[in-house]
């Protein structure tokens, strides 16, 4: 799967991608379902039961609408990262190691297992990513009482 031209930061970001893409797809799925789902209960009978049903497939088709914008909010910025820039200190788009673990300063997408190690996706805004801002490596800082040190930012 790992393709030898490419940094072990460009496979996390395209990770990170896929990740996302999936989401949106499922999203997309899920929301052509529902619209199938009205368009089935339109055809049946009137009466509270029916009117009922399809106001809850339209609030729920509201929920997945904006779940799917937000998804594609995330892409655009996502998208806007380049992978091959290197960092000699913490800012969006870094990959970097400390002493609890890797994290990509990105969105928080969650995580993703490379090489046996897992790699955090953390949104720059979040605590953690706020306090790591600017960070250099050999630099600590203490979040809620753990204490990360910068070993290395690529």
């Amino acid at each position: 799967y790992f393709c030898g031209l490419m940094t072990i930061k460009e496979e996390i970001y395209l990770r990170f991608r896929e990740l996302l893409q999936s989401k949106v797809d499922l999203l997309q799925q899920n929301l052509d379902s529902l619209f199938q789902s009205a368009q089935n209960e339109t055809k049946r009978t009137a009466g509270d039961k029916h009117e009922t049903a399809l106001a809850m497939l339209q609030i729920e088709q509201e929920n997945l609408r904006r779940q799917l914008h937000e998804a594609k909010i995330q892409q655009t910025i996502l998208q806007k990262i380049n992978p091959a820039i290197t960092f000699n200190k913490i800012a969006p788009g870094a990959l970097v190691k400390t002493s609890q673990g890797h994290f990509f300063i990105s969105l928080a997408l969650g995580k993703v297992k490379m090489e046996n190690t897992d790699v955090i996706s953390l949104s720059p805004q979040s605590p953690l990513g706020n306090k790591l801002s600017g960070l250099v490596p050999g630099d600590e800082l203490v979040l809620n009482g753990r204490k990360y040190l910068i070993e290395s930012i690529s």
